[in-house]
């Protein structure tokens, strides 16, 4: 299965991804990743919920990072403040690679999933209630208690994708899908038919001390744009990212220039 850069009909169970090789981006996630991240206060609104995760977790700077106390024979997970249930969201996971251990989950959850079990699992995913990729086996999980999980993006002869520190978490609930995306590559769906439910960011842990960090990214509902915010698009994907920083340069009015920047 490809990918796909970011440059620029739901099924009533949640299916994984290797049953829809459809690797389009969700509409709308380029202009969302182009405009300035929401201030602090926004992204501690949508943080981890200090009242809503395993009581072996102790969440940190207003909801922005957790940090799982080492506790043995414990898998422990955290839910946002915020749940979605209209609109394209993305927010960025933080999670330093040393500090994932055997199932390091992250995915999303309904406000039934549980945050706790007494053993070490991939909690995320395990149940009816919960969505999520183990991004140390490359593995997604739903209902699932391991055996036969698919990979997670499919890759030929079986290859595993090496997730780096930071990740992306793309949840459309207007088209009802869930996906994730890398090093500005969208990896596409992994989940569909999640239509209808009201989802939390979620992640579950196992290792002791690991801190995971997020970032809200940002929402967009689906409704029409101005044609003025159409043209800047147009603009800013003829420019690349490699050239933005030129806008300066343009024989354009300061206003217009300003508005480019999202400014």
């Amino acid at each position: 299965m490809g990918q796909t850069a970011l440059a620029g009909g739901s099924s009533s169970t949640p299916t994984p991804q290797t049953l829809y090789p459809d690797l389009s981006c969700p509409e709308g996630l380029e202009e969302l990743l182009s405009a300035p991240r929401p201030d602090l206060g926004a992204q501690q609104r949508h943080g981890w919920n200090p009242k809503d995760c395993s009581e072996n977790i102790e969440v940190k700077e207003g909801g922005l990072c957790f940090e799982r106390r080492p506790v043995a024979q414990s898998t422990d997970g955290a839910r946002g403040k915020k749940g979605y249930s209209r609109g394209l969201h993305a927010w960025e996971i933080s999670w330093p690679r040393e500090q994932r251990g055997t199932h390091a989950v992250v995915g999303v959850a309904t406000a039934l999933a549980p945050l706790q079990a007494d053993h070490y699992a991939a909690l995320l995913g395990s149940n009816s209630e919960s969505w999520g990729w183990d991004i140390g086996r490359g593995k997604l999980y739903h209902q699932s208690k391991g055996p036969g999980a698919p990979q997670y993006p499919a890759r030929p002869h079986g290859e595993q994708l090496e997730v780096p520190e930071r990740l992306l978490v793309v949840l459309d609930m207007e088209e009802g899908t869930l996906g994730y995306a890398i090093g500005g590559t969208y990896l596409g769906p992994a989940f569909r038919g999640l239509k209808g439910r009201t989802l939390y960011p979620a992640v579950s842990a196992v290792w002791g001390q690991c801190q995971v960090r997020i970032s809200y990214l940002g929402g967009r509902r689906a409704e029409p744009h101005s044609l003025l915010h159409l043209s800047r698009l147009c603009v800013r994907h003829a420019l690349g990212d490699t050239r933005l920083g030129q806008v300066s340069a343009l024989p354009l009015p300061p206003a217009m220039k300003r508005y480019l920047l999202y400014q």
